[in-house]
């Protein structure tokens, strides 16, 4: 199996008959296809109007030079012999970091004939014969130039990021399965219409595999997400509602802000729901970061050092309320006089996971503190878990000893065509590009590479955000991936 990243330019090079149109139109997209025999059609009488032809290919170079400079997936369908244009639109690509890729379509010269002549108009014989000579020469040429070349065989079109991934691994292994969960993260409601809406997210979650829900703790929309208008519920009222609907999911805060619920308000929250969930409730803590959101409104956002002596001081506090008796609490900005706080939880023992990426404090909390870590998918994954092993190695305890979380921002269709249309339709006034990278947008197959590559990585648990969530569909949609990673 051969792999065409996309985007790429693909640049496709044959004689008459040599299956060129039939190939491109089984693997690509129809957009995605720059071809002069279309072009022929719309600028003259038909595909074969010659006389039309210099006209035709005065479009197509504006076309895929168009969509090359936008980063947009282009296959020229051209008998592939004009060097001069090849150069030109490569450099496009180039300005663009499109890859470039040559298909060479080395089919039998009788092959050929027989096709051509099952045509109602057929290339002249002495016309394919130069054709044939011609092929043979650029062919030759482009292997000698070093130019990216393949053969027409079996191939998958995936989107950058996977291809990357692909690219470094064994493509006939079978799919991933275990050693990763999946949580559904909701972070805005404005596309669900109703509160029915909403339980029905719930039962399609726990149906279609995922191993909990979570919701984030705000009091306005967060700008990442959407206008501060959009409607933000309650997390733990939410959580509520969800632990009376659903029976296995784990339910939890991602995560809450130690600026805006003190210590022993969160305890009882949260020892609340973990006995109305039957023991289903992790517990999410991070120092905020909104400052607008709370200052605006009359409460205090502390400077950063404040906040993370409260966060640290956080975790022992609900620890100790959790616990037996009822045992003064002193830390660094946090002092309890009485921990006493019924009923508690009925865990032994609640899982703490702290989101947050600071290498200095925040990771030093974790490896100190915590039970887990949250952390954003990216480029930067690997190194903040190094990061965090070293802060562990400090503090005598092991990165495995820890629950590694990632939220991950995510797309996902059916197939590249549906993808192209979640895409449009979400996008707003990003890229296609920018916003498949951003979103890790893709198809099922190719989010379950890069989940793959996730665990495969250290990560225990993903949270996902589906940016398309407005009812059950994309969560069913969702379960696709989850199913390759069950057993």
């Amino acid at each position: 199996m051969s792999i065409v990243p996309d985007p790429s330019f693909v640049w496709l090079v044959g004689p008459s008959g040599s299956g060129k149109t039939t190939w491109a139109e089984a693997h690509f997209r129809d957009v995605e296809i720059v071809s002069s025999d279309h072009l022929r059609s719309i600028v003259g009488s038909g595909p074969n109007d010659l006389e039309a032809s210099p006209a035709a290919f005065d479009v197509l170079e504006r076309i895929a030079r168009a969509r090359l400079e936008r980063g947009l997936m282009t296959v020229v369908d051209t008998l592939g012999f004009d060097d001069a244009l090849r150069g030109r639109l490569a450099e496009a690509a180039a300005r663009s970091g499109v890859e470039p890729i040559a298909v060479i379509f080395d089919t039998p010269p009788e092959t050929c004939r027989q096709r051509n002549q099952a045509r109602d108009r057929s290339v002249p014989v002495k016309v394919l014969r130069r054709q044939f000579k011609r092929f043979a020469a650029v062919a030759a040429g482009l292997e000698e130039s070093g130019w990216p070349t393949m053969a027409p065989d079996t191939i998958t079109v995936l989107s950058e990021p996977i291809a990357d991934v692909m690219s470094t691994q064994d493509t006939t292994s079978d799919p991933p399965r275990g050693g990763l969960e999946f949580h559904l993260h909701i972070s805005a409601l404005q596309r669900l219409e109703s509160p029915a809406d909403l339980i029905d997210v719930f039962a399609a979650a726990e149906e279609s595999g995922f191993s909990g829900l979570s919701v984030m703790d705000h009091l306005i929309q967060i700008p990442q997400v959407g206008p501060a208008w959009d409607d933000v519920a309650d997390p733990y009222i939410t959580l509520a509602q969800a632990a009376s609907v659903t029976d296995v999911l784990r339910l939890g805060v991602l995560v809450s802000n130690v600026t805006l619920r003190p210590a022993a308000v969160l305890a009882k929250m949260i020892a609340t729901l973990d006995h109305l969930s039957g023991g289903r409730m992790d517990c999410g803590l991070g120092a905020g970061w909104f400052a607008a959101e709370q200052t605006e409104r009359g409460i205090e956002f502390p400077a950063d050092r404040k906040r993370l002596d409260l966060l640290e001081d956080t975790i022992g506090a609900l620890r100790r309320f959790w616990g037996p008796g009822g045992k003064p609490f002193e830390g660094r900005v946090l002092h309890i006089a009485d921990s006493g706080m019924y009923p508690r939880p009925v865990q032994a023992r609640i899982p703490i996971i702290v989101g947050g990426g600071g290498e200095r404090r925040t990771l030093k909390i974790v490896a100190e503190h915590a039970d887990g870590c949250n952390l954003r998918t990216g480029p930067d994954l690997d190194h903040k878990l190094e990061v965090l092993a070293a802060h562990c190695a400090d503090a005598g305890r092991n990165l495995e000893d820890l629950l590694v979380t990632v939220l991950d921002v995510t797309l996902t269709g059916s197939s590249r065509d549906h993808v192209a249309t979640l895409v449009e339709r979400h996008r707003g006034n990003r890229s296609s590009r920018d916003f498949r990278s951003r979103t890790s947008a893709g198809t099922i197959e190719e989010q379950v590479i890069r989940y793959g590559t996730l665990r495969d990585s250290g990560v225990d648990r993903v949270y996902v955000s589906l940016i398309d969530l407005d009812g059950p569909e994309p969560v069913r949609r969702f379960g696709e991936v989850i199913e390759a990673f069950e057993g």
